[in-house]
């Protein structure tokens, strides 16, 4: 039988001084007794902002609450785990790809079924004229599938579907028979805090002129380099970045994101993101350094010919 005075043995656990600061889960003893006849016992989940080995205490601040003071002696496991994600980071693939829509102020959706139809008669991006087959999807039936394709064929425009990669709207869209487009032509959607980026661009950067054009905020940079932006309630698109091929390596494009976040701080945005396919490592490594990070990938299918 177990004595209610004696504290549970300590060592059992990956805790310590060195977790001062970082988020862990602690399982400590309580009073009493469990529901099942056992030891009363509690998770804290929370970020350690105190060990003190010599008073034989730690204190942990959850998430939600004030912080909890934990002897050590009550400790019955515990470890470090992974930061919480940014809120940014919680949204789904589908929220942010809808979000990613405003970057084309002439985009017209149509639901079908789980998925939405996109048309923009204004631009030939595959981003505007594909279908959004992302999740969740449950059951599709294939006439619908059917449906996506006449849709794109009746405006002379190749059947596309934009999906998550390796999620269930590629295996089921794979069944049917469509298969990539364009393969090797993966994307990524990437996100960032607006105002974390923009003091990570560096300051000695060429001047950018911006300027409204047709829904959107186009930045340019001399004669060479271009790019567009757009806020749509705190959220900043960036898109089209673009660097005529004699003048790249001299941070023209720096230049232009930089002046992107910019401008997007000033309307309010605190989340910016943009799309880059997976292989284009420049841009993969420009972004990078400015604090973005990867969201999801995605890539398009196409019926078989």
């Amino acid at each position: 039988m177990v004595d209610e005075r004696e504290p549970h043995p300590v060592g059992k656990h990956l805790l310590g001084a060195h977790v001062v600061g970082q988020r862990v889960v602690v399982r400590r003893r309580l009073r009493g007794r469990g529901p099942t006849g056992g030891p009363a016992l509690t998770d804290v989940l929370g970020t350690c902002l105190t060990w003190d080995d010599a008073e034989r205490y730690c204190v942990i601040a959850p998430e939600q609450g004030e912080p909890v003071r934990i002897p050590l002696g009550e400790i019955v496991s515990g470890k470090p785990v992974p930061p919480r994600p940014s809120t940014r980071l919680r949204v789904g693939a589908r929220e942010a790809q809808e979000r990613a829509g405003a970057l084309f102020p002439r985009l017209r959706t149509t639901p079908l079924g789980p998925w939405t139809l996109r048309h923009d008669p204004a631009s030939t991006s595959r981003r505007a004229n594909s279908a959004l087959a992302f999740g969740p999807s449950g059951d599709v039936d294939p006439a619908l599938v059917e449906e996506l394709a006449a849709f794109y064929r009746e405006r002379d425009l190749p059947p596309l579907a934009a999906v998550e990669v390796d999620a269930v709207e590629e295996e089921l869209l794979r069944g049917l028979g469509w298969v990539e487009h364009r393969p090797g032509t993966d994307a990524v959607l990437a996100l960032a805090s607006v105002a974390r980026a923009a003091r990570a661009a560096p300051s000695d950067l060429p001047p950018a002129r911006i300027e409204p054009v047709d829904g959107l905020t186009v930045v340019r940079v001399g004669d060479d380099a271009v790019g567009n932006g757009v806020v749509d309630r705190d959220w900043l698109g960036i898109g089209g970045v673009s660097v005529a091929e004699p003048a790249r390596g001299r941070g023209l494009g720096m230049a232009v994101v930089a002046a992107l976040l910019e401008w997007g701080a000033e309307q309010g945005a605190t989340t910016a993101y943009l799309q880059v396919q997976e292989g284009n490592e420049v841009a993969r490594r420009l972004y990078a350094g400015l604090g973005f990070v990867d969201h999801h990938r995605y890539r398009y299918l196409t019926p078989r010919s």
